[in-house]
């Protein structure tokens, strides 16, 4: 894991939000309905059951992600990376500063969505210890399938 000295992991700022939204249209919504759009990503930073985290270099918002804090569990709603940045650490950065986060919290899980045919990202949890825990068919705009992805922070980095 390569992670550039000058990356910093914070809360995102209101005027950011269209930003977010943006790279969560091109990255994560591409092909469905836009939902994440800046309103509700803004929505998301002022609540204070959220976290809207960003990973930035400089002026530049290399990636993000959303997470919602209940009172046993979280909600990871969102992770983006963009392209030109992946392959760096930034994704795994971004996850572990929020698992610390939810151990801080006293938190017992975390939950995610992640569409079945995205491969790529369901390797990438696996790897951090995520496991499957079952399927939501036609969840994403009553079309394509989600699997969900829980962590259970006591395994947290248990090695």
């Amino acid at each position: 894991m390569i992670i550039d000295d000058n990356l910093v992991l914070r809360a995102a700022h209101r005027s950011e939000a269209s930003a977010i939204a943006g790279m969560s249209r091109l990255q994560i919504e591409h092909g469905l309905n836009w939902r994440w759009t800046s309103t509700r990503v803004r929505q998301k930073i002022d609540a204070p059951d959220t976290m809207v985290l960003v990973a930035s270099m400089g002026c530049e918002i290399e990636g993000f992600a959303i997470m919602k804090f209940g009172d046993t569990d979280a909600h990871l709603f969102l992770l983006a990376v963009h392209p030109k940045a992946r392959r760096r650490g930034i994704g795994r950065a971004l996850v572990h500063w929020l698992e610390k986060s939810c151990e801080i919290a006293g938190l017992a899980n975390i939950r995610l969505e992640v569409r079945a045919t995205n491969l790529r990202a369901i390797t990438f949890y696996e790897q951090l210890g995520y496991a499957r825990s079952g399927e939501i068919t036609d969840y994403y705009d009553g079309r394509e399938a989600a699997v969900i992805m829980t962590h259970s922070l006591s395994q947290i980095h248990s090695a």
